[in-house]
């Protein structure tokens, strides 16, 4: 499933094309993805104006001119692609095509007033979109309860420490808990463990004090959390398996991975002569250095 920065990245890939733009008409091409469209979708989105196009965790949110807001998810295979009013697509990739040649997996087609096609291609359909009032956004089921954002100002060691304190879980367990930190996957937490240098078997509530306060672990996980994301975002994600760009282009960060599925290869830590293991933790694959996370 695609992590916060290929999310992220899709978002920023999207957002030249759609915000400001009206959508003129929605081909949706059956009843349902995982869930069911909202009712009369199509018909509701024809009109609207796209007035932003933001990002909560690993949803896309692009909000309308009418006071609703298009949610959007990528779940497993989810992609889009943007073609220019020529019908052609930017450098395009393996995993894409020039609007008007559709694949049989194309779902949704969005026609844009400054000529854009925005094409929804899901070859699992554990994706979906549906439709919610910008009002009533924070009380969805989807977003209640979701925790802070890894990119946000709210995530720093004090916040951390807080959220963390007296939690005996595995630190990685935590790290992973959607609310607690929001939209933290599992490529991710290995990365940021291995560069703060802390096992992901510690208790979390061992990164505060014994009053809730930070310390120099969670000041630390903090500060890598939010580098690991930013670098991934600025190298485009990680292109595993089906995850690519909206122009077809290939994210690069995997080249830059650590510790992420490097099992039995020298951990990268200057003067560490462990060796990178590979365990599991509540059904995922945890992958760390021994000898130099604590």
């Amino acid at each position: 499933m695609p992590e916060l920065p290929e999310v992220e990245t899709v978002r920023r890939g999207l957002e030249p094309a759609m915000v400001g733009a009206r959508i003129l008409r929605v081909e949706q091409r059956r009843p349902d993805l995982r869930f069911p469209f909202p009712e009369r979708f199509a018909e509701r989105l024809a009109g609207r104006r796209i007035e932003a196009l933001g990002r909560r965790a690993k949803y896309l949110l692009a909000d309308l001119d009418d006071g609703e807001v298009l949610v959007m998810h990528l779940g497993m295979t989810g992609r889009f692609t943007v073609a220019a009013p020529d019908g052609s697509v930017a450098q395009p990739g393996e995993f894409h095509h020039e609007a008007g040649a559709a694949l049989p997996h194309d779902h949704v087609v969005f026609r844009l007033s400054n000529g854009a096609t925005v094409t929804y291609n899901d070859a699992r359909r554990f994706g979906f979109m549906t439709l919610v009032a910008r009002a009533e956004l924070g009380e969805h089921p989807l977003f209640r309860g979701m925790g802070i954002e890894p990119l946000g100002n709210a995530l720093d060691g004090a916040s951390l420490a807080a959220l963390f304190a007296g939690k005996s879980a595995p630190l990685k367990a935590a790290l992973l808990d959607q609310r607690l930190v929001s939209g933290l996957g599992n490529i991710y937490v290995c990365e940021a463990l291995n560069r703060a240098r802390l096992s992901p078997r510690r208790e979390a509530g061992t990164i505060a004090r014994r009053d809730g306060g930070p310390t120099a672990r969670s000041e630390r996980l903090a500060l890598v959390i939010r580098e690991t994301l930013e670098e991934a975002v600025a190298a485009g994600g990680s292109s595993l398996r089906d995850y690519a760009h909206t122009d077809g282009s290939l994210g690069y960060f995997q080249h830059r991975f650590r510790v992420y599925d490097r099992e039995g290869e020298p951990c990268p830590t200057p003067r560490c002569r462990g060796v990178v293991r590979r365990i599991v933790q509540s059904g995922r694959s945890t992958f760390f250095c021994a000898v130099c996370q604590r």
